[in-house]
Parts: C-alpha cells; sequence; structure tokens
C-alpha cells in the first residue's frame, strides 16, 4: 500500500485566523463599547456574550496561527492506519485494525468525517485537559471521539472519504480475522 500524505491548507488557515480576529474585534466592541451603547439587552450579558467570543475566536486564532506555521503533514494514509493532525483534538496514529466505520456528517456547510472505533472510551482515557473536553463533546454528540475535518485540509472530504473506506476495507481483506 502506498503512503499518501494530505498537506494542511494555508489559505483556509488563513481565512480561519482572519475570521477569529474578526470575531475577536467584534467581541471586544462589545465588551467595552456596545454593552453601554445599547438599551434592549442587559448590559453585563452583551459582556459576556463579548468576552466569551474574545476567549473563543481568541483561542481559535491562536490555534490558526500555530497551524499556518505547522511542518507536519495535516493526513497521512498508510498501511498502519490514519495519522491525523487536522485539529485540536487529533491523536496522531489511528490503526486500521481499531477502526469500525467511517462516516461523513455536516454542520451547516462545515464537513467532517467520524471515525468509529472499538474502544472509544480507551481513547478517551489516553488523552487529558481540553483535548479530552473536545474529543467527549464529539463523543456525546456523534458516539466517537474522533473526527477529521475539512476545513484544514487541500484536499476535497468527499474524495477523502472514499480514500479511506477504500483502505479500511483493503485491510480487513488482508486481516479478516480482526
Amino acid at each position: 500500500m502506498n503512503k499518501i500524505e494530505i498537506p494542511l491548507s494555508k489559505t483556509k488557515l488563513l481565512f480561519g485566523i482572519a475570521g477569529s480576529i474578526l470575531f475577536v474585534v467584534l467581541g471586544f466592541y462589545l465588551f467595552t463599547t456596545m454593552a453601554y451603547q445599547q438599551s434592549r439587552f442587559n448590559p453585563t450579558l452583551v459582556k459576556v456574550v463579548g468576552l466569551a467570543s474574545n476567549l473563543f475566536f481568541g483561542a481559535t486564532g491562536i490555534y490558526g496561527i500555530k497551524k499556518l506555521f505547522d511542518k507536519s503533514v495535516g493526513l497521512t494514509i498508510d498501511d498502519n492506519g490514519i495519522i491525523d493532525n487536522t485539529n485540536a483534538s487529533s491523536i496522531g496514529l489511528i490503526k486500521w485494525a481499531d477502526i469500525t466505520e467511517i462516516r461523513t456528517e455536516q454542520v451547516m456547510s462545515t464537513k467532517f468525517l467520524l471515525i468509529f472505533t472499538n474502544d472509544p472510551n480507551g481513547i478517551l482515557e489516553k488523552v487529558s485537559g481540553m483535548k479530552r473536553k473536545l474529543m467527549a463533546g464529539n463523543m456525546k454528540m456523534y458516539g466517537t471521539p474522533l473526527s477529521i475535518t475539512s476545513t484544514t485540509l487541500k484536499y476535497n472530504i468527499d474524495d477523502l472519504e472514499k480514500i479511506l473506506k477504500d483502505r479500511l476495507n483493503e485491510q480487513r481483506e488482508r486481516m479478516p480475522n480482526r
């Protein structure tokens, strides 16, 4: 089986960073100015929304900047499995033997792949901190902690799903007793 390496999309990352900056500026405006210039909503609520916007989009912007300078490949597909480096909850190698299903989901216009494994709770036990919270959220919403996002890859998500499913089937044919 030949190795496939899919790079991170620097263009998509730049757009994400620009969007994060825009929402940080908007959050700052809500927190410092809009909270007092409007009378429709409680000023404390407006300040909380502004602060939450700054915290969330500040974190996503910082992550985007970090990824922009990341020299690692976004996704590697080889004989061992899938090496994921696409998002903040990526865990690295996902072995073919552990994968039970690959499925696409979509939230608004963003598509992502869900990777189902035979021991999702075991995966959660290996991580901690914010990564664990992100993965636990995925687990609660989708039944798996593992997802591969299309927003950072320089590749079509539908084509990627086909490649991954084909490779998974090839691995199952090679090792039918798993």
